[in-house]
């Protein structure tokens, strides 16, 4: 096994990362980024690849792929008491993780943080919830979960071709799922600090954006030992309609029917089950359990 490692997501980006990777390896060779190229070939592979060449002895992992791509391999990792570095040549529609850190989605210059960035550890986020199946199970995410709404409209922008780009996808999703949404009796217990009422959705994020470039929770630290949690209420469509261009900004905290909070552990009951989502997957329902995993990877970012 090489030191470097690419773990390579054809079906992102629509197929096209796929269908561009040898220009991609071109560009990752011609400046000095070189080894052992990995191919997912079903949900959940990445993960196991990027296990495989972390026991093998690879230092530096490099993701080509979108959100659910360094899910998987943040899922693989996780647990290991050597990881390698991880870097990421963004290829999805969204590129939510990215844009916390400034990762550029240019190749080239992507490649090149991936070679001379600096090292950044962050922490990521361990859930416990209820599997499709019926069974307890547990996962973890990097970016942002949710539990809610958010997690039908992440459904429904995946099942979509994203052609016109995730932000249009996952705003489009957004207002078809809350055409036929109702809000549900959810509690809520933020380091053991409860809200409940009637709730749209809970955002528990370790990054700032999700839905293809919501800055939904501006204030998250990604290396901080704590969860950034949105909390919102039963809102109404002209509430959607007048705040969604500030949550683009970033500026629609405080709001009167939304509560931010913040801390380790974040738990979610529902009267009955509503999806929750891990960075754009949607493994199983509510109730779930949300934990801070404080300094759980090391990702290379744009040098200062």
């Amino acid at each position: 096994m090489t030191s470097s490692v690419f773990l390579v997501n054809p079906a992102s980006a629509n197929g096209g990362t796929g269908r561009r990777w040898p220009q991609i390896a071109h560009a990752a060779a011609a400046a000095g980024l070189e080894g052992d190229a990995l191919f997912s070939e079903r949900p959940g592979h990445l993960g196991e690849l990027a296990r495989s060449a972390a026991l093998a002895g690879a230092d530096l992992l490099v993701v080509v792929g979108g959100d659910g791509s360094v899910n998987e391999v943040a899922n693989g990792l996780v647990g290991l008491a050597h990881a390698p570095e991880l870097a990421v040549v963004p290829r999805g529609t969204g590129w939510d993780f990215v844009r916390t850190f400034g990762i550029p989605r240019d190749v080239e210059q992507a490649v090149a943080v991936a070679l001379h960035g600096a090292v950044r550890t962050i922490d990521l986020g361990r859930v416990s919830y209820r599997a499709w199946d019926g069974h307890d199970a547990e996962a973890v995410f990097a970016n942002v979960a949710s539990a809610g709404m958010s997690g039908a409209v992440a459904q429904r922008a995946n099942d979509a071709t994203k052609a016109l780009g995730g932000k249009a996808s996952y705003l489009w999703a957004t207002f078809a799922v809350f055409a036929g949404w109702s809000a549900v009796e959810t509690r809520v217990s933020v380091d053991g600090a409860t809200r409940a009422g009637r709730m749209f959705d809970v955002v528990v994020a370790n990054g700032k954006y999700f839905g293809g470039g919501m800055k939904m929770c501006p204030e998250a630290e990604p290396d901080d030992g704590l969860l950034d949690v949105v909390a919102i209420g039963d809102v109404t469509k002209r509430d959607l309609v007048l705040t969604m261009p500030k949550i683009y900004r970033g500026t629609h905290l405080p709001h009167p029917k939304a509560e931010a909070l913040r801390g380790r552990v974040v738990t979610v009951e529902t009267d009955e089950p509503v999806p929750v989502e891990l960075d754009g997957e949607q493994p199983g329902t509510t109730p779930a359990r949300f934990e801070a995993l404080l300094g759980a990877l090391r990702l290379r970012v744009p040098a200062a």
